[in-house]
């Protein structure tokens, strides 16, 4: 027997939560949010967001794998945002945003990844490892020790923004630009509901960053170089991208290379601290970083829950979902369940979760996950190498997290490194 929205079981009746999906308790600490959901009702239907809320593994799994379900989210939050702003600029950084392949089904999908996957080719990324060893020296030779600092800042921030940047083939003196501009694209993609001004901040570092491509295009048709845009210049199987295409597969690619690899480092190195058993684990034996870089993902990975609309009317999970409708996904939730790993709110390098869906899965796998881990793995094992004494400089109790609805970052996380 299904259940319909005015039968079933809500956020906030019935259970001691906040509607707000973004309030300070869900922020904070999404494991015990999303996990009294999972627990009590894993697929429930919030009012306040008017939006299924999907927190079990099983359900999620099943949610992802769903054809009832479309990421082709875009197009209609445009339509609704250009008769809220009446401005062009936000309705071109739509249109750009529109043709990123996260947002898109198959088959343009499948076309689109075809031709983007070859540039994150095993190969291709494994060339990249000298590259981003010499980013995380150079980066860890500026970090002081006489003072307290903020590792996102100084290190986690700047590092994937280094990296994706000089992929693209963006020369030293305008990499700063490529990261200001994925700053202001982040309250908007990952839906920032404190920032009133997302949709025109947004558009101005897009159509920034749309000009300034286009003239790296133009220059690299002309003279091709070693770089991710020659690479995507060219054809494969008789088949190219077009300019819009290639304008909103290199701004996926800086921002997804920025935003979720910095919160994969600055999350992966507060979990050992708060764990420092872990850490001496992990500093004895190196050779486990791949391995808890993983476990990092499932713990406290960078993805907070992924948008769906329902496709049409179907029933799923014991509910009745209506065309039109939003769904949650709620990852972090989903890499919990008690049902899947054992202990799972203990932190554990040695765990191997296979079965975590940080990076999503299916169609949808994250397209960067292996750039992401070989630069987590090279920049914390670094850290850890270099850096002795490292200790958390501020009570984890003041520690504050950007309240977005999709992704799990810290604002600042300050630290202090010894090297003796």
């Amino acid at each position: 027997m299904t259940k319909n929205i005015d039968s079933q079981l809500t956020v906030g009746r019935n259970l001691s939560l906040d509607e707000n999906l973004v309030c300070d308790a869900a922020v904070r600490d999404p494991y015990t949010y999303f996990g009294e959901l999972r627990d009590t009702d894993p697929i429930s239907w919030n009012k306040r967001h008017r939006a299924w809320v999907i927190t079990s593994h099983e359900l999620v799994v099943a949610a992802v794998r769903s054809g009832s379900l479309t990421a082709d989210r875009m197009e209609p939050f445009r339509a609704s945002v250009a008769k809220q702003t009446q401005s062009a600029a936000v309705d071109e950084t739509f249109r750009i945003l529109a043709n990123w392949m996260v947002f898109l089904d198959p088959p343009n999908h499948t076309r689109l990844r075809r031709l983007v996957s070859r540039i994150f080719a095993p190969p291709i990324v494994r060339s990249q490892t000298d590259d981003i060893r010499e980013v995380v020296d150079a980066l860890i030779a500026e970090l002081p020790t006489d003072r307290t600092i903020d590792f996102i800042e100084e290190f986690a921030a700047p590092l994937p923004a280094i990296v994706i940047a000089k992929m693209l083939g963006v020369p030293p003196q305008d990499r700063i630009l490529f990261k200001e501009w994925s700053d202001q694209l982040t309250a908007l993609v990952f839906g920032a509901y404190d920032n009133p001004d997302r949709f025109h901040e947004a558009a101005r570092g897009m159509l920034d960053l749309r000009d300034y491509l286009l003239g790296m295009i133009a220059r690299f048709e002309e003279q091709p170089e070693n770089n991710l845009i020659s690479l995507l210049l060219e054809q494969e199987d008789g088949d190219s991208l077009t300019r819009d295409e290639l304008i909103s597969t290199c701004t996926l690619l800086l921002f997804g290379g920025h935003e979720t690899t910095t919160n994969l480092i600055a999350n992966g190195l507060l979990a050992l601290l708060l764990a420092p058993e872990q850490m001496r684990d992990l500093r004895s034996h190196p050779e486990l970083m791949p391995m808890a870089v993983e476990e990092f993902v499932r713990f406290d990975g960078p993805a907070r829950a992924m948008v769906r609309l329902v496709k049409e009317d179907h029933e799923f999970g014991g509910v009745t979902l209506k065309a039109g409708e939003r769904v949650f996904i709620v990852n972090p939730s989903a890499n919990r369940d008690p049902l899947v790993f054992s202990d799972p709110d203990v932190l554990d390098i040695r765990r191997n979760p296979t079965g975590h869906v940080g990076f999503g899965f299916g169609l949808h796998y994250c397209l960067g996950a292996p750039l992401a881990r070989l630069e987590g793995e090279l920049a914390l094992g670094a850290i850890l190498r270099e850096f002795p004494a490292i200790e958390l400089a501020m009570d984890p109790t003041e520690l504050e997290w950007n309240p977005t609805m999709l992704s799990r970052g810290l604002k600042s996380l300050s630290i202090r490194l010894g090297r003796a």
